[in-house]
């Protein structure tokens, strides 16, 4: 099932995407989260009411962000593609590894960073220099576990959706060799366009990936390229620490990112980017000057 949020006169409504259509749901019906958190229970309720809602053209919606409460920071993944660790090598500074790390590396993002699939990417140069775009997959939890093993993981993931992780290079590296800064500017982190749930995806790591900025592809891959399961990465993150239904994880992007091209590519006002994942979607966002500082 692929479940989307759609703002509809004043208020955000559920809706059941399929074949072009839209099956928006009375505003009493469960939400995304609460269908993530709800189990089996809530999507059967969402199942039976979308047998008699109206259904509307997808094309035209307004839609939200499919998950809009966050137990905590979403949960990332860096270096996730071999080919992005390789391409990033020369643009190192501080504590970052110049090998192959054995096991994920893992960072947070803000949650005020989520905008809708189509919504505008907020940019303001006065905050950073070095605009950034990265295509991902994004995983969704939906059963609560601390130290899950590594070959019962994908029980626990609710669904996938598209995300893509707009970084600022430059905060990304003056402040210490961590990554929370330069990943949490509001307003940059598109995410959906849609919750394709974990029973419509039956191989995660069979997707194509891309990335297009103002209609060239600059990132092209498969989720086969990953370092490291999606699977590996639950294991990894929950070990000794809980994961809580609906939290959201990021699970790292492929090589192409403007950083490392010469010359580097950077987001700029007015740009479109344009973020797809086989089977879950894609994204379209415009980048558009938002003051982010007082003057």
């Amino acid at each position: 099932m692929r479940l989307a949020a759609v703002r509809l006169g004043g208020e955000v409504r559920t809706a059941v995407v399929a074949d072009g259509e839209a099956a928006v749901l009375p505003a009493a019906a469960p939400s995304v989260d609460d269908v993530v958190r709800g189990g089996a229970e809530a999507l059967d309720a969402v199942r039976r009411a979308a047998a008699s809602a109206p259904r509307r053209p997808l094309d035209g919606l307004d839609l939200a962000a499919p998950l809009r409460r966050f137990n905590r920071d979403v949960l990332c993944t860096g270096w996730n593609y071999w080919d992005h660790f390789e391409e990033s090598k020369g643009r190192r500074e501080g504590q970052d590894p110049k090998e192959r790390p054995e096991h994920p590396t893992f960072f947070t993002k803000g949650p005020d960073t989520v905008i809708g699939p189509y919504d505008d990417i907020a940019w303001d140069p006065r905050i950073s220099a070095k605009w950034d775009y990265e295509a991902e997959v994004a995983l969704v939890i939906g059963r609560d576990g601390r130290s899950i093993p590594e070959e019962r993981a994908l029980d626990h993931v609710a669904g996938y959706l598209v995300a893509n992780d707009v970084s600022q290079r430059d905060l990304q590296r003056a402040h210490g060799g961590q990554w929370l800064k330069g990943k949490s500017v509001d307003r940059t982190m598109p995410l959906g366009p849609w919750l394709t749930t974990a029973d419509e995806v039956p191989d995660p790591h069979a997707l194509a990936i891309s990335c297009e900025l103002n209609g060239e592809r600059l990132q092209d891959a498969s989720t086969r390229q990953t370092a490291f399961s999606f699977a590996r990465i639950i294991a990894e993150l929950s070990w000794g620490m809980t994961l809580r239904a609906g939290d959201v994880v990021l699970t790292g992007t492929p090589s192409g990112i403007g950083n490392a091209r010469d010359p580097q590519v950077f987001l700029t006002g007015g740009d479109v980017l344009v973020t797809r994942v086989e089977g879950l979607g894609e994204l379209r966002n415009r980048v558009v000057h938002v003051p982010l500082t007082s003057d």
